[in-house]
C-alpha cells in the first residue's frame, strides 16, 4: 500500500481531534442511547455535513482524496471551526491535492533589515520560526532571558523552555494556557511542511518527555499568531508581568516577531525601564573591556 500524502494525513487526523471535540448536542443532535465515543460518530458528521459516511471515512483516514472547497466549507461548518481552524483546513485540503512535497528546507534566515528593526525597538523582541526556533533577539531580551546565547542553537526553542525548563510554570500564571498557545503556533507552521526533520525531531523529543504534550499535542489546536501575559522574575530588575504579542514576517511561512511590552505608568514599565537601565549599562561594560583588551601597537621610527 502506498505511503498517505503527508498533508492528507494531517488533514484526516485534524478532522478526527476536530469530530472527537463535538458532542451531538453541540450540533443539535440527540445523544441518543449509550455511545462508545465521546464526540460526533463519523456518520454523524457526514450527514451534517451532506456526504456520504464513506467519503468522509476516506478523508479521516487520509486516503486519496481531494475535496473540493464547496466539501470543506460544509465539513468547517459541520465542525464548528472557527477562522484559524478553517483556514487550516483548507491549508491541508489543498496541499494534499497536489503531488508529495518535496520542499526545499534551507536554514532560517533573519534578514539584516530585521535584526535592526529588534536593536531599535524599546522593549525585549524576539524573532521566532516556523518551529518556535529563536533565530535572533536584542540585547533587552538577552538581560531578560539570561544570555540565549549560552545555549547550543539547536535548544534556543520556545516549546522546548517551556516544557522542559522546571521553572517555566513559576514564570507563567496561566501556564498551561500558554502552552495550548505555543503548540497552537507549531501546528499551523507545520502544515506547510508536515515531516520537516526539525519539527519531527521537536515533538518527538516533548512526546517522550512530556505526558502533558502529548495530550495537549493530541487535541490539534491552531493558532497562526497569539498574545498573552507572562510573569517573569529577574534577579535585578525584579517581579514583572509583560503583555506578548506577535507579528507576522515576510514568507510563507515566514517568522514571527515576538514582543514583550509593558503597560505605561505601571510598576511593570518602571521594572522595564530598570532592565533597559541594566542592559545599557552592560553595553557600556562589554565596549570599555574591548578597548581595555584591544592589542596596543607601537611605530619605530
Amino acid at each position: 500500500m502506498a505511503e498517505p500524502h503527508p498533508h492528507a494525513r494531517e488533514l484526516g487526523d485534524f478532522l478526527r481531534a476536530r469530530r472527537n471535540r463535538l458532542r451531538p448536542q453541540d450540533v443539535g443532535l440527540e445523544p441518543g442511547g449509550r455511545r462508545k465515543v465521546t464526540g460526533l460518530r463519523r456518520e454523524e458528521l457526514a450527514l451534517l455535513a451532506g456526504l456520504s459516511t464513506d467519503y468522509y471515512q476516506r478523508l479521516e483516514q487520509g486516503r486519496e482524496v481531494r475535496p473540493s472547497d464547496d466539501v470543506l466549507d460544509a465539513i468547517a461548518a459541520a465542525l464548528v471551526l472557527d477562522e484559524q481552524e478553517r483556514a487550516h483546513l483548507f491549508a491541508l485540503a489543498r496541499a494534499a491535492r497536489r503531488p508529495k512535497p518535496t520542499p526545499p528546507r534551507r536554514p532560517e534566515r533573519v534578514p539584516d533589515s530585521t535584526r535592526n528593526l529588534l536593536h531599535v525597538l524599546a522593549t525585549p523582541a524576539l524573532v521566532v520560526g516556523r518551529h518556535l526556533d529563536v533565530l535572533a533577539w536584542n540585547p533587552l531580551a538577552e538581560t531578560l532571558f539570561g544570555g540565549p546565547r549560552d545555549h547550543p542553537p539547536e535548544r534556543l526553542n520556545l516549546l522546548l523552555g517551556l516544557f522542559l525548563d522546571p521553572e517555566s510554570r513559576l514564570r507563567c500564571p496561566n501556564w498551561e494556557g500558554f502552552a495550548r498557545q505555543y503548540i497552537g503556533m507549531l501546528r499551523t507552521g507545520l502544515a506547510a511542511d508536515p515531516t520537516h526533520p526539525r519539527a519531527t525531531a521537536i515533538i518527538g523529543e516533548l512526546s517522550i518527555r512530556s505526558d502533558e504534550f502529548r495530550r495537549m499535542w493530541a487535541r490539534h489546536d491552531v493558532r497562526a499568531s497569539v498574545h498573552g501575559t507572562k510573569v517573569f522574575r529577574h534577579p535585578e530588575a525584579g517581579e514583572m508581568t509583560l503583555t506578548w504579542d506577535t507579528y507576522p514576517l515576510p514568507g510563507n511561512p515566514g517568522p514571527l516577531l515576538l514582543v514583550y511590552t509593558a503597560e505605561p505608568g505601571t510598576p511593570d514599565a518602571e521594572r522595564l525601564q530598570l532592565l533597559a537601565s541594566l542592559t545599557a549599562t552592560r553595553a557600556a561594560g562589554h565596549r570599555a573591556s574591548a578597548r581595555n583588551t584591544r592589542p596596543v601597537t607601537s611605530s619605530r621610527g
